[in-house]
């Protein structure tokens, strides 16, 4: 059998007519490590593609043992592109363990500095990771699929733009919380730090620039991306559309929330099937395993589990910001709305089923995040010294849950009396979207890949149907049995296991 090897920074640009496997390794532009794995056919078409994630981490088994006051730290380490993810969800558990009410002020900050967060955080993907396969092209030569070819598009003055808004945002989350890569904001039932009248002007501005620069980031993707009919055809078409279920939070008008809300998911056609708390969780998800990687398949408990496949009778969901919106009734802010039903308007239906809708879902966010700043920081509440509530209850259960840049996350900690932690799990974005992810490449690799034809652009191409959920697979691959539990599995040409070794 021959093997391609399509390396991430090496990959020719060249057709392989005898090429029987193909393997992308690594994949690029994500957080995390992964791989693909395609097998064609004595035609040379798809027989199957694999998604594998073959890294593994233990944050679940060593939080153990530890105060349950320490895991907003611990957790935030989990991922240095995502940590406030980690680090509010972990405190949200904390409130919830500990059974304690925030007060006014504390609950308006800690959503402040989440926004900031979501802004900063999708205009990474947009302009940096996700991209190039647009702004660029998504067969464009790979030394130009990068923030370079980003800048060369855009211009160098827009270049600037983007490195200067981060940067930035990314300041006032150092002044929020500490550092902006592992915060130290959140505390049990309030934070460590509130903001002054004096300071309040400074930051008013700056979350003001932030919609404009949403605004402006809109209107970049509405003439590159929206004025191109190819890129138009590429999103609606079948090869990156899957109908599943949708998972998002929501405020008690059924719209998007990042910070606080009920979980609401929808079926394929978007009706409601189910709206809970964080505490229910359990009772929606449950998770799958393969034996080719580390990553757990989520799906929908009652529905349960009938394989890789789309429609309401397969338990397989997506969350992400197309599923966000998919999900809700709209959203709470008024530029934030136009945006969102400027998307449905020109996509066509409700739900989106389209996976690379994320990119434009993503910028509709990045406009509901910049407006939420600003109405937060126009609460008289906002400048309220009164921060905290100190805990008194006796620890036992807590579950919080925000919405990540890439989905739904959810942190559940049990603990003895003393508030040492006998039991974490964690299902975070990336493995709310596993399933759907490993669909979405295997579907992109047999739509695009015909008689052995293979070259880097299509390659690229595949690659784009896991790209626009943005994944964390530092994050998603969170379990540890107390060593690395390698097996090797032998196959023939049927699929059967020959032989297999372990240690």
């Amino acid at each position: 059998m021959d093997d391609v090897l399509g390396a991430a920074q090496g990959r020719a640009n060249e057709t392989y007519m005898k090429a029987r496997r193909v393997v992308i390794d690594p994949i690029t532009r994500l957080e995390g490590h992964g791989k693909i794995d395609i097998f064609l056919d004595d035609r040379g078409e798809v027989d199957r593609a694999y998604f594998q994630v073959p890294e593994l981490r233990g944050f679940e088994v060593f939080c153990k043992g530890r105060p349950a006051e320490d895991m907003p730290q611990i957790t935030s380490r989990i991922c240095g592109v995502c940590p406030t993810a980690h680090h509010m969800a972990s405190t949200k558990a904390l409130d919830d363990l500990y059974r304690v009410q925030p007060p006014a002020a504390a609950k308006k900050i800690r959503e402040l500095f989440y926004n900031t967060f979501m802004l900063e955080d999708h205009a990474l993907h947009v302009y940096i990771l996700g991209g190039p396969d647009f702004i660029v092209g998504p067969e464009a030569p790979k030394e130009l699929r990068n923030v370079l070819g980003v800048i060369g598009q855009v211009g160098v003055e827009v270049g600037k733009r983007v490195i200067s808004m981060r940067r930035r945002l990314r300041e006032l989350m150092t002044h929020l919380g500490g550092k902006a890569i592992h915060p130290v904001l959140g505390l049990p039932g309030g934070v460590a730090k509130g903001i002054t009248a004096d300071e309040l002007p400074a930051i008013k501005d700056l979350a003001r620039e932030g919609l404009e620069f949403a605004l402006f980031t809109l209107q970049v993707f509405r003439d590159i991306v929206l004025k191109n009919e190819k890129y138009v055809d590429l999103i609606t078409s079948e090869t990156y559309t899957h109908r599943t279920y949708y998972m998002g939070m929501v405020d008690e008008s059924n719209r998007v929330s990042f910070y606080d809300g009920l979980i609401r998911v929808v079926d394929p056609t978007g009706r409601e099937y189910a709206k809970f708390a964080a505490s229910r969780y359990r009772d929606y998800v449950a998770e799958h395993v393969e034996p080719w990687s580390y990553v757990k398949f989520c799906f929908l408990k009652p529905v349960g589990w009938n394989g890789f496949t789309d429609g309401a009778q397969s338990g397989v969901y997506s969350v992400a910001p197309m599923a966000r919106l998919n999900a809700s009734d709209g959203m709470a802010t008024p530029k934030a709305q136009e945006a969102y039903e400027e998307l449905y308007r020109t996509l066509g239906s409700k739900p989106v089923h389209h996976t690379l809708a994320n990119h434009w879902a993503r910028v509709v966010e990045m406009v509901y995040a910049a407006e939420r700043m600003i109405e937060l920081l126009e609460d008289p509440d906002i400048t309220s010294q009164h921060l905290r509530v100190i805990p008194t209850a006796t620890p036992s259960i807590g579950i919080g849950v925000v919405e990540a840049p890439r989905g739904t996350l959810y942190h559940h900690y049990e603990t003895d009396d003393r508030g040492l932690i006998t039991k974490a799990n964690l299902i975070v974005a990336t493995q709310n979207n596993s399933a759907r992810i490993a669909m979405s490449v295997e579907k992109a690799a047999k739509g695009l890949i015909h008689g052995g034809q293979i070259s880097d652009g299509l390659l690229n191409m595949v690659e784009m149907a896991f790209r626009a959920y943005d994944p964390c697979h530092g994050c998603a691959t969170h379990t540890l049995p107390g060593q690395m539990p390698l097996r090797i599995r032998v196959r023939d040409s049927a699929g059967v296991v020959l032989k297999e070794m372990g240690r």
